[in-house]
């Protein structure tokens, strides 16, 4: 076996390691939960493109518990192929699964009288065939565990048909409505599929933005998700106060939602 594996704790009957993959794990949210996680005994795969990022969180959880709790992979969510066999690899090298995380996601921005058909390809590359090209493997694993549990980070975006990014808004649709039905084939066989709907939070996805309205820490998200992903809900948003901003923003009828800019 390899060293990665030689170097994790070993599970005992008295003392079970929970395992979990989070994708897009360097920065933000995924950080953040990636040391949640360690904090709460998880043994971790993060997996992100930027090395230098990745290898300093490692470090710095690793150091932190005085043990190897994280081990990394550097990963593209957007070469789909090399999915299956480094799946394979990450369930050897932690011992097996619980937990799937999916949390990588772009938005590039276009002008509002501009349109860029890269752009959008690279948004849903990454936001939704990134996701399938994990997610399906891992929803078939499970299922034949009758076990585990998956977490997409969708946001709030996707609930409306925004002006300011389409296709960044259609990209975290498409992923609610892709888990949710997820969600509905695998609940039958034990296996809990939770929804992730941030609003704002405090990464570099915002960073430029103007007039940002309630943003909050990755770390309150991420305590957030994990606290959901305890109770096994189905569905979250953080904070909690978007549940009720987004119920009036669904609700805004089409003639006056159009006129918006945001």
């Amino acid at each position: 076996m390899t060293n990665i594996q030689e170097n994790l704790p070993s599970a005992t009957p008295l003392n079970p390691k929970k395992r979990a993959i989070v994708v897009g794990a360097s920065s933000g949210i995924g950080a953040a939960l990636a040391h949640r996680l360690a904090d709460e005994g998880y043994q971790i795969a993060l997996l992100a493109r930027r090395v230098e990022m990745l290898e300093k969180l490692t470090n710095e959880i690793n150091s932190r518990h005085g043990e190897t709790r994280a081990i990394h992979y550097v990963h593209d969510v957007t070469d789909h192929e090399s999915v299956p066999e480094l799946l394979k690899k990450i369930i050897s090298d932690l011992g097996g699964l619980d937990t799937f995380i999916y949390n990588a996601g772009i938005s590039l921005m276009v002008g509002l009288k501009n349109f860029d058909f890269e752009k959008d390809r690279q948004t849903f590359d990454v936001n939704v065939t990134g996701a399938l090209a994990w997610l399906n493997p891992v929803a078939e694993l499970f299922q034949s565990l009758k076990s585990g549990q998956i977490v997409g980070v969708s946001s709030v975006a996707g609930e409306r048909g925004r002006v300011g990014n389409p296709s960044y808004n259609a990209s975290k649709a498409a992923l609610t409505c892709y888990l949710e039905a997820l969600r509905n084939r695998l609940t039958r066989y034990g296996v809990n599929v939770l929804t992730v709907k941030p609003g704002p939070v405090e990464t570099d996805m915002i960073k430029d933005a103007k007039g940002v309205l309630f943003p909050i820490s990755a770390e309150q998200a991420a305590g957030d998700i994990f606290n959901a992903m305890h109770k096994r809900k189905q569905e979250v948003y953080t904070s909690g106060r978007w549940r009720w901003i987004m119920l009036v923003v669904r609700n805004i009828p089409s003639f006056i939602f159009r006129k918006l800019t945001f």
